[in-house]
Order: structure tokens, then sequence, then C-alpha cells
């Protein structure tokens, strides 16, 4: 199981590192669940020295796909990697959403990612227009085919997705136990055309969709479900440790 918690553009730089010294003392030793934290920017270097030497794994929410360059207001992975960061989100509904990401730009950064040794959580999900066509998994199965294209999976540990079906991201709705576990294994088929048996079994597969200390522990019961990403929940710590324990 993997916890990553998504702050998104909220704490400022002191609440940042009031909340990862409560994340890291509500979650103590969360066992085989693995638990990472994913603050703005300009909190990382500050919240990897909170976390440090914890079990507590530190995370960004987006980078550049270049090394380096003329791209104002970008992130570059090597940036990160110097911070400490483990994991990092690519391709988030948000993003795809606000800023125009494509499964292509998605695909770009994921490569430049893996070759930075940071282990991207890649988001897919479809919106509510789309489940009420009827055209869930043909939107989930273009954008889990565009974001791998060219990824060769060796180790498992180095690939996350995450599945955020964005009609449940911040307006109070969830899937049910039964939708998120459908979707999951829809996902995990496709990794197993892609990867094999064994490589799609390994590989976490996150819901990611307002998943909450009450809802928690039904969703992750589920056979496909490996996690979570997130989101309002994160923002308290004793919510997101509570999340963590039912992991």
């Amino acid at each position: 199981m993997l916890i990553a918690g998504n702050w998104k553009m909220n704490t400022d730089l002191p609440a940042a590192v009031a909340l990862a010294e409560a994340v890291v003392k509500e979650v103590g030793d969360p066992g085989d669940v693995q638990v990472a934290v994913c603050p703005p920017f300009v909190s990382l270097a500050a919240v990897h020295e909170v976390v440090d030497g914890s079990p507590v794994r530190l995370g960004a929410q987006n980078m550049h796909f270049e090394e380096q360059g003329a791209y104002t207001g970008e992130v570059s992975a090597a940036m990160l990697t110097s911070v400490g960061c483990t994991y990092v989100i690519l391709g988030h509904s948000e993003r795809r959403q606000y800023f125009g990401e494509t499964d292509a730009l998605v695909n770009q950064k994921v490569k430049q990612a893996r070759r930075h040794g940071l282990v991207p959580i890649i988001c897919i999900g479809e919106t509510l227009d789309q489940r009420e066509a009827g055209e869930a998994e043909a939107v989930v199965r273009t954008q889990v085919a565009g974001a791998l294209e060219g990824i060769d999976v060796e180790d498992p540990s180095t690939l996350v997705l995450a599945y955020e079906p964005v009609w449940a991201i911040g307006t109070g709705r969830t899937a049910t136990p039964e939708q998120a576990q459908a979707m999951h294994a829809f996902i995990r088929g496709l990794l197993r055309e892609r990867y094999g048996e064994a490589t799609a079994a390994a590989i976490h597969v996150l819901y990611g969709g307002s998943m909450k200390p009450g809802n928690a522990a039904e969703l992750l019961a589920q056979a496909d479900v490996d996690g979570g990403l997130i989101g309002g929940a994160s923002l308290k710590a004793a919510d997101f440790a509570a999340i963590v324990r039912a992991a």
C-alpha cells in the first residue's frame, strides 16, 4: 500500500513545516504501508528536513520534461532529487484541465522522471460527462496508453498509477467501492496486457477521488486498490494518519 498526500496550492512555508511535523508524529510507524507527502515547490526543502529519517517520503506535484533551460517558472527533475524527492505527481486532472497537459506531454515527463530515479505517480481518470456517456474505460485506456508509451518496467516499484475520477475530486462525491474496484481492475488489466501478470500485480494503483477517514477502509479493502492519493484530507495530519492506519 502507498498513501500519498497531495497538498496542492495550500500551506505557506511555516504551515507546511508544521503540517509535516504533525504528519510524522501522527503516522508514527506505518508498518508495511509506504507514506509520502507532496507539498508546494517552495516548501520541498524545508519539509524534507522534517521528514528525513522518518518513514515519510517526499514528493513533488509536477515537473518539466527538459533537463534545464529557458523555461521560466518550471522545475526540473534534478532540482527535485536535489531536495530529497522520491515521488512526483504527473498528469493530475487539474494540470490537464487548467494547463492543457496532454497524454503526450505526461509521457515526456514520465520518461524524464524515471531517468532521474523519481517514481512518477501518473494520474488518470474520466470526467462526469465522459462517465455518463459510457466513455470512462475508453478515456482511461487512452490515458494509460499515452502516458506509458515507450515505458519499460523492470522494477514495479518505479511506477505508480492513480485513478482519480475527476467527478469526485473536491466535489464531496466519491466513487462507490464497487465503482472504484471496477475501474482499478480495468487498469490492472491494461497493465497486464503491457507488462505481464507479475509486474501488473505489483504496480501500485492508487485511488484518488476524495478518500477520507470515513470511507478509506472500505475503498482500501478492494482487491485492486493499492492505496490512495489524498487531497483535502492530507491537510489535516490526524485525518491523513487515519487513512494510513486504514491501509
